[in-house]
């Protein structure tokens, strides 16, 4: 951005009452830059915009709204982002309705990174969220940024392993930046704007509607050249993101599951669609043309035979302490025991109603 007089007045466009993306891109292909926009005539802007909507442009936004926008520029921290700056997300420009403005807190120099898409369902199970950890920050430490829309679930596991990475993380949120959504992502926000970035192609102050989200899913597609969808159910709102990748052209991946989870018959369907099926992040960093890095082992104490024997009979479905006795022969006492040390290891989780399930 040139100047702050530039960035007010590309506030004050983004905030007129009843001017949406597409008026945005025609008043600016019509005539060149903002400040032109508001220096015509009603009868050029009407040739344009709808009557009403020319009114509201010579009428000007409302002072106060333009006024927080600028109070918020004075942290270091925020900028906004527009067609005019060179570092607009280059991906993002070749989507067929890219946002003309974007509000940034944190590092814009991540924008134009190369990126993965990671996303899933806000109620994942325990597998979900270690798979999402684990992929994001194998793709994060190859090179790639991880975007994701910081919703529970799959998104805050995205988030989490991207910033372990080395190329850190990306949120793009359906309010306005000075609103945190949901509240207990808070922490996770922080880091993010410290580390990484949040973006948002809404104003101040735009509270967690449920028409943004679907909305702001195709900025999530559009920055990255793959999306990795890790557990959805066949309604679920990832597999809106996996639909506008592929008509992005981006590439989609989909981690298969247990035949029997509802969480995994999105993923399911999108494979059966054409989605890469993708067993280890290595499927996707291939895929994408980028080198893992791989880690040294860790050394763990060999297993005592009873361990060894139970985690066998664990799989990787869902599975319940009485038929873990049964298949393995140990007793309540010695399994229960033993489900805590694999907790406590991370290689197991418990699960409402007296089930376990192993993570790795």
């Amino acid at each position: 951005m040139n100047s702050l007089q530039d960035s007010e007045k590309w506030l004050a466009l983004g905030l007129i009452d009843g001017l949406g993306d597409e008026s945005i891109r025609r008043l600016l292909a019509a005539f060149g830059s903002p400040a032109e926009i508001f220096s015509a005539s009603s009868t050029s802007l009407e040739r344009v915009v709808k009557k009403h909507v020319a009114y509201n442009i010579t009428r000007g936004a409302d002072p106060g709204k333009i006024s927080i926008a600028l109070t918020w520029l004075e942290d270091s921290a925020n900028s906004i982002v527009t067609f005019a700056d060179p570092d607009y997300p280059s991906l993002l420009l070749n989507i067929p309705d890219p946002p003309p403005i974007l509000y940034l807190k944190g590092k814009r120099e991540l924008l134009n990174s190369c990126a993965l898409a990671v996303v899933g369902s806000r109620s994942a199970t325990p597998a979900g969220l270690a798979n999402a950890e684990a992929f994001s920050e194998a793709a994060s430490n190859a090179g790639l940024c991880i975007i994701s829309g910081m919703a529970l679930g799959v998104d805050a596991a995205a988030h989490r392993g991207g910033l372990r990475g080395s190329s850190a993380s990306i949120a793009v949120v359906g309010t306005g930046l000075d609103i945190v959504y949901p509240a207990v992502n808070r922490k996770l926000a922080h880091e993010l704007a410290e580390k990484g970035a949040l973006i948002s192609e809404f104003s101040l102050g735009t509270p967690a509607l449920g028409s943004n989200f679907p909305r702001r899913n195709r900025i999530i597609s559009g920055m990255s050249s793959g999306c990795l969808v890790v557990e959805a159910a066949l309604q679920s709102g990832s597999l809106i993101t996996a639909r506008q990748a592929l008509e992005q052209g981006r590439d989609v991946f989909a981690i298969p599951g247990s035949i029997h989870s509802p969480l995994s018959k999105g993923c399911h369907a999108l494979i059966k669609q054409g989605a890469k099926l993708v067993e280890s992040a290595e499927d996707i960093l291939d895929e994408l043309g980028y080198p893992a890095v791989r880690k040294a082992a860790r050394q763990v104490d060999e297993p005592k035979r009873e361990e060894s024997l139970l985690f066998r009979h664990l799989g990787h479905d869902v599975i319940s302490i009485d038929s873990l006795c049964q298949r393995s022969g140990l007793t309540v006492e010695t399994v229960s025991a033993m489900l805590l040390a694999f907790e406590l290891e991370g290689t197991v989780a418990s699960l409402p109603g007296g089930y376990y399930q192993r993570l790795r």
